[in-house]
């Protein structure tokens, strides 16, 4: 066993005593809810924020995160579980509200998760555990130390006395909390490592409430918005005649969501704070009613805003005027990747060992905007008053917003209730949560509870996509065709996607790593494994092609490289574990058979690092009238402890095929600062007939603390998938989407890339 410091002190454990009755029914819709499907929870017990014991044994466990379809809603529970000894089937999970006093990180993003929850998990299961044997020794009149727990179940050997975790609660809440616990020894897990199904699983394939459009309240109207048509433009006027004359229509009125004096916090993006809203008695009425609005619009002037960053510090970014297109945007990102960049890193002498190596390659690879495209649209319900704010609905980030909207309407952060509903697919679109605050000051403004829907077409053109990206890179052969000098720069619209000091950094004695970026008022934001989900891709498809320049089989080309960064490694910056990186590759390749052919596929190879993970991957595939069909992915990983492997397995495969899927098809251009593509019909994603027919998955046996999975699959399976295209196909694949000829749309005078 192992000691854990406790983060709760005798004061909040009181506090949360105290608003375990009618205080916590009324403001929490999570516990009130469960108090109706059972009675005996009204005389339950707090034993901390996590964990509800009811005296009949019922054992309920609060899970903090934002449930984003990644599973944690199970797997944070499990953790608490494991360290409480209970018997799993006797638990309930319910979604914790929002509250930075107890829990930790409360934000779905980065892949996180778990990583950073994993020891308060722990130490919450461990602590309760501690209180419920305290108690029973009390009781029994027996050393603590004699008593054991088991699946629920409190006993001591010597006397026979045995008792329920309910027959104990009372008397356990009343414990004082001990500085430090005992955690499990990682041999002795039961829950942990053992498959558990989704707890929402029965809810959702019966159509429970569970989403944010499953929210109602009294009195309560529907909002929609009317926003610019183009990036770079704002209201000049409106005419809303028809549409008040609509059945239904309540009114239509302007919101200023960000004004020019607020200080946006780092997940405040939006490109549009300037908005039409509609009110009415139902969605589909106000859907109608947009449709009636003659509005004219302006280009806006060139403006700073002031961002809060990540970390607190606040900075002026400037807005440009420019209206964007898409063929000029990528002319201006080959341009500038041809200038003199900002330097990142530098190893050695590359400019040396490019001059004297025997053989050199150098490629170029873009990737456009890429919408989110959830199939939840944004929405939340709001009802804001002069003391309060009650705000419900799918938000990756809460605690973030929860900030904004204190500072919005002067309110204290216990004035606010943030609740958080499952999530109907977010991909990073709803870390951004400018659409919770204009529900607010929508209420704020009508006085009455609102939800505010975004139409799908709302959605795709509201800004907020992946940016645009190209990368660069050069690489040297000496005459015995070991790799010897290297060279990445990468930029993009409005960021790099750059990571320095990720491989090959530190396998190369000469190394050099540069970075640009481009202004735009184009509204980007996080996508499933930022940055990364370019950058993966093509320094793997890059690596193939080194590979094959040096006649060597690509997976023992790599294999070399990380037996130098093991051994000897350059620099001190390397952002990975050399071993763990080699590992996953090893473990792939056994898997999958590589060597062995397969008649009639073809098959590609990658391995990437992000978000502490690592992930190799194997695509077998065959062409069919010039469409990829892909047989079979091998997925191998390197993740740490695998709290819930069915969970796991299902993020690796979901992972799997969204790489492939944005790489294959999707993309989204504009025109005179327009989006063009507004809905699934013209956004493609992958479809069921084009998606992998299997994708077996495979974890590397491990004991380290765990670490991300939502993102990192999804870079790698894109860079195997493009070394497969060409095996089977002979081509080179430079540009994503691949089924879409870029070069002939954006790049016809650039041929050179």
């Amino acid at each position: 066993m192992a000691k854990v410091k406790t983060h709760f002190n005798r004061r909040s454990f009181l506090k949360l005593s105290a608003a375990g009755g009618a205080g916590l029914m009324l403001q929490f819709s999570w516990f009130s809810a469960l108090a109706k499907e059972n009675p005996n929870l009204e005389s339950a017990f707090d034993l901390n924020g996590y964990i509800k014991i009811a005296t009949d044994g019922t054992v309920t466990i609060a899970s903090p995160n934002p449930e984003i379809g990644q599973n944690v809603k199970t797997s944070m529970p499990m953790i608490v579980a494991e360290e409480l000894d209970v018997n799993w089937k006797n638990v309930k999970v319910v979604q914790a509200p929002l509250n930075t006093d107890i829990f930790t990180r409360q934000l779905a993003g980065g892949s996180n998760s778990i990583n950073q929850s994993w020891n308060a998990l722990r130490m919450a299961g461990a602590t309760a555990r501690y209180m419920l044997v305290e108690a029973a020794a009390k009781a029994w009149n027996v050393p603590s130390s004699s008593i054991k727990v088991d699946a629920g179940v409190i006993s001591h050997a010597a006397s026979g006395k045995s008792a329920g975790f309910g027959e104990m609660a009372e008397a356990a809440s009343k414990i004082e909390v001990p500085k430090e616990v005992d955690v499990k020894s990682i041999k002795d897990f039961k829950i942990i490592r053992n498959s558990q199904f989704n707890v929402d699983g029965p809810s959702i394939v019966t159509g429970k409430p569970l989403f944010g459009l499953d929210v109602y309240g009294d009195d309560m109207v529907y909002a929609s918005i009317v926003h610019p048509p183009a990036f770079g433009m704002e209201l000049k006027s409106f005419d809303a005649t028809e549409a008040l004359a609509m059945k239904g229509i309540y009114d239509v009125f302007t919101i200023d969501a960000y004004p020019e004096d607020f200080e946006r916090g780092y997940f405040d993006i939006t490109a549009f704070p300037k908005l039409i809203i509609i009110t009415g008695d139902s969605t589909w009425r106000i859907m109608k009613a947009k449709k009636l609005i003659n509005a004219e619009w302006m280009p806006f002037e060139e403006h700073t805003i002031k961002v809060k960053g990540f970390r607190g510090n606040a900075t002026d970014q400037k807005v440009p005027t420019k209206i964007e297109n898409t063929d000029k945007q990528y002319a201006s990102m080959i341009a500038l990747s041809k200038e003199n960049p900002r330097q990142a890193r530098k190893d050695g002498n590359p400019e040396k060992a490019f001059a004297n190596a025997a053989k050199v390659i150098e490629r170029e690879y873009t990737a456009p905007y890429l919408a989110h495209s959830p199939l939840e649209p944004l929405n939340f319900y709001a009802n804001v008053t002069d003391d309060k704010a009650e705000l419900i609905g799918p938000i990756q980030t809460p605690e973030y917003m929860e900030q904004s909207v204190a500072q919005r309407f002067g309110l204290s952060l216990e004035q606010i209730d943030i609740q958080m509903t499952r999530i109907g697919g977010g991909f990073g679109r709803k870390l951004f949560g400018h659409y919770l605050l204009e529900a607010a000051v929508i209420s704020k403004k009508i006085k009455k509870p609102v939800k505010l829907i975004y139409t799908r077409e709302d959605d795709m053109t509201f800004g907020a996509y992946r940016p645009m990206y190209h990368a660069y890179y050069r690489a040297g052969l000496d005459e015995n065709n070991n790799l010897i000098a290297f060279h990445v720069k990468a930029g993009g619209i409005p960021e790099s996607p750059l990571y320095a000091n990720r491989f090959p950094a530190g396998a190369v004695d000469n190394y050099l790593a540069e970075s640009w970026t481009i202004e735009s008022n184009i509204t980007t934001a996080a996508f499933r494994a930022p940055r990364s989900n370019f950058m993966g891709a093509v320094e793997q498809a890059f690596l193939d092609e080194v590979a094959e320049l040096a006649g060597k089989d690509p997976i023992d080309f790599r294999l070399e490289l990380f037996d130098r960064a093991i051994k000897n490694p350059v620099g001190e910056r390397n952002d990975y574990d050399a071993k763990r990186y080699a590992g996953v590759l090893k473990l792939i390749k056994e898997k999958s058979n590589w060597g062995t052919p397969k008649p009639g596929l073809s098959r590609g190879v990658a391995a990437y690092f992000c978000h502490n993970s690592y992930v190799a991957n194997v695509v077998d595939l065959r062409m069919e009238n010039d469409k990829p069909i892909i047989e079979k992915v091998y997925c191998a990983t390197d993740c740490g402890i695998v709290v819930n492997p069915i969970g796991a397995a299902n993020m690796i495969e979901g992972g799997s095929v969204d790489g492939i899927g944005h790489a294959l098809y999707s993309m989204l251009t504009v025109k005179d600062g327009v989006p063009q593509q507004k809905n699934y019909n013209d956004y493609h994603l992958i479809r069921n007939n084009d998606a992998p027919w299997d994708v077996e998955t495979y974890f590397v046996e491990s004991d380290v603390h765990p670490t991300g999975l939502g993102e990192p699959p999804f870079a790698p399976a894109i860079g195997a998938l493009t070394n497969a295209l060409y095996k089977e196909t002979g081509k080179r694949y430079y540009h994503q989407p691949f089924m879409v000829d870029i070069e002939s749309m954006f790049l016809k005078d650039e041929a050179a890339v």
